[in-house]
């Protein structure tokens, strides 16, 4: 038994002893310059859902949801938010801090509260806009009952909700934790919508599997994607050095009133022109003018004014 057991902790000390080398979790690990710790994604589910509560109130709340007891209820969640964003979003911050920054975690402490407040001020508008998001999911189906079935039901609901709240925080700045929100809906409903895309109101995916929609899309007002769409880039520019280029537009326009059927790809830098429906299964890598219907095997004709 001694002699087995001596074995087995020689085993178990040689993989230790393999694992802790700098050759093998130097391009996996991951520590703090300012010793603060990972952001928490329980928390930050904790967060999306005290905020999807808010933005649907009586959709999602235990509590019992009547316009006399909203102030008081939103009033709570709201400094219960505060409080846990602000302390997030500081962790974002030591997340992408490095040694050369040198960075104040004072300043970046303050910083981080004062983000969370215009995060928080910005709630009407994200509400204003997944109304309409709402609305363009049940005028945009047959098969919705009612808007609240949409709320309650549709994975696009709960990914879109995820990415308003990111692409708010995006646009302040804010490091990791948008991208976070948004890949914890894709991991639920199989929607990859990139916190950086920018999206107008009454927006609707209709199944919504397989979606993905690049970090530099534009997508106008009234678009509606089925399954399986990707807004994707053509290529990946690189530097001298042979580094990826980043942060340059590469990802599709699709201006308003746009329909994209389930399967197609499009990639590039392409403008997809208003009112124009594009086919199930297609691949596309050049502009489309407004008002035109493409097919499979990127056949082009002018939508007739019977079809609107």
């Amino acid at each position: 038994m001694k002699k087995g057991s001596s074995r087995e902790k020689d085993f178990i000390k040689t993989v230790v002893d393999e694992l802790c080398q700098k050759t093998s979790y130097n391009a996996v690990y991951h520590r703090s310059s300012q010793e603060e710790p990972m952001p928490s994604i329980e928390t930050l589910i904790e967060i999306v859902e005290r905020l999807r509560s808010i933005l649907f109130p009586g959709y999602f709340s235990d509590a019992e949801m009547m316009p006399k007891t909203m102030s008081f209820y939103i009033g709570a969640s709201l400094d219960k938010v505060e409080i846990l964003l602000s302390e997030q979003i500081k962790r974002g911050f030591c997340f992408s801090c490095t040694d050369e920054e040198k960075q104040d975690c004072m300043d970046c402490e303050k910083r981080s509260h004062d983000l969370a407040k215009k995060f928080i001020s910005a709630l009407p508008k994200i509400r204003h806009q997944l109304a309409s998001d709402v609305n363009g999911a049940f005028e945009g189906d047959p098969a919705a009952k009612n808007p609240g079935e949409t709320i309650f039901c549709y994975p696009s609901i709960k990914a879109i909700t995820n990415y308003r709240i990111a692409h708010e925080l995006h646009l302040l700045g804010v490091p990791i934790i948008p991208r976070i929100i948004t890949e914890m809906a894709h991991s639920q409903t199989g929607i990859d919508i990139h916190p950086g895309a920018q999206i107008s109101e009454g927006f609707f995916i209709d199944h919504g599997t397989g979606t993905v929609i690049g970090e530099t899309s534009v997508i106008g007002l009234n678009v509606r994607l089925y399954q399986g769409v990707t807004l994707g880039a053509k290529s990946f520019p690189k530097d001298k050095t042979g580094a990826l280029v980043k942060g340059i537009p590469r990802h599709p326009i699709v201006e308003d009133n746009v329909i994209i059927y389930s399967g197609t790809t499009i990639l590039g830098r392409v403008r997809i022109g208003k009112n124009s429906i594009i086919g199930g299964n297609v691949w596309l890598t050049r502009d489309v003018p407004p008002n035109t219907r493409v097919m499979q095997g990127g056949e082009f004709r002018p939508i007739t004014e019977s079809e609107y």
